[in-house]
């Protein structure tokens, strides 16, 4: 029987309430496009404007608002999977105010036509942007490396199996005290900076009985070659493409400042020059690393990332 937490509630409440918020914005896209289509004029009238020449040109618009009304309406069934079209709506909603507003200082649009802006792009911005922000915190690729959006899903992450042992996350915490790393992906100078670092200090790790667990999303072939060229052995190796062990321990994707921040290019230079290097993406380049230490089936210390240069004490956390 699946268990059911107030967690998932909420996330099913949530998405109840984006589809709606889609449904009216198809509704009103539609209902507005076809008012203009078939009534041109009518616009003009209310706003106290006199007609363009060309009303073709305007019932255009007309149709291109009622298309995208046809966009929300297959983005209401599933928000959160389908936000490009969310995305390409917001954008319109923010370019168009843009264009108004450069428009009245060019003097070449009438300001009466700020009235349409309230319902037609501005009531819409906070309720996109929220979309999209919960969008991109659920972004995943499937395992054919294509991008994919769901909530993340609820797992026993007790249960995880190791992948070079008969043993499962919660198992091996109850035999000892593990240090979990997080990897981003194989071709991250950080996280071979961070198999280095684990090299160089596991037999001291050894001794006081820690057992390191490394967690990736991208391919086992890419992470042993590292274990390999870092010569660090006898660490357990947890596979997750679909990033729902990160999501467990909240670890969330990286926002532009913690990917790409000064802090991150100055690290990503230091430690290239170290011999680190850079590879090819092998998994979501967007994924924040972290490292935990559990024991008996409790997490016992946390490290979550605030930039994907972090650079954790391994040895002080246990």
């Amino acid at each position: 029987m699946t268990k059911i937490t107030s967690e998932k509630i909420s996330e099913n409440i949530q998405t109840r309430n984006y589809s709606r918020i889609l449904l009216w914005a198809a509704i009103y896209n539609i209902l507005w496009g076809a008012w203009v289509v078939l009534f041109p004029a009518s616009t003009f009238s209310l706003l106290g404007i006199e007609p363009p020449n060309y009303l073709f040109i305007w019932q255009c618009v007309g149709m291109i608002v009622g298309v995208y009304g046809i966009g929300y309406g297959i983005a209401a069934t599933d928000p959160l999977r389908h936000w490009p079209i969310v995305l390409v709506g917001f954008l319109g909603k923010i370019f168009g105010p843009l264009g108004y507003l450069w428009g009245v200082l060019m003097n070449t649009t009438p300001v009466e036509f700020g009235y349409l802006l309230i319902t037609n792009d501005l009531i819409w911005w906070i309720p996109f942007f929220a979309i999209l922000k919960v969008a991109f915190e659920n972004y995943q690729l499937d395992g054919a490396g294509r991008g994919v959006t769901r909530p993340a899903a609820l797992i026993d992450y007790w249960s995880t199996s190791i992948l070079n042992s008969q043993e499962t996350l919660g198992s091996l915490s109850v035999k000892s005290k593990c240090l979990v790393v997080f990897l981003r992906h194989a071709g991250c100078s950080f996280c071979r900076e961070a198999i280095s670092d684990l090299a160089k200090i596991k037999s001291e790790l050894d001794s006081k009985g820690v057992a390191v667990i490394l967690v990736f999303q991208g391919q086992k072939e890419g992470v042993e070659s590292l274990l390999q060229k870092y010569e660090l052995k006898g660490v357990s190796l947890i596979s997750d493409p679909e990033r729902n062990l990160y999501k467990a321990f909240d670890l969330k994707r990286g926002s532009l400042s913690q990917l790409f921040g000064a802090k991150v290019w100055w690290r990503g230079f230091q430690a290239i020059i170290a011999g680190h290097g850079v590879g090819g993406l092998d998994g979501d380049g967007f994924q924040m690393p972290g490292a935990f230490v559990i024991k008996d089936n409790a997490m016992v210390r946390a490290f979550r990332h605030e930039t994907a240069a972090d650079r954790p004490e391994y040895c002080g956390m246990v």
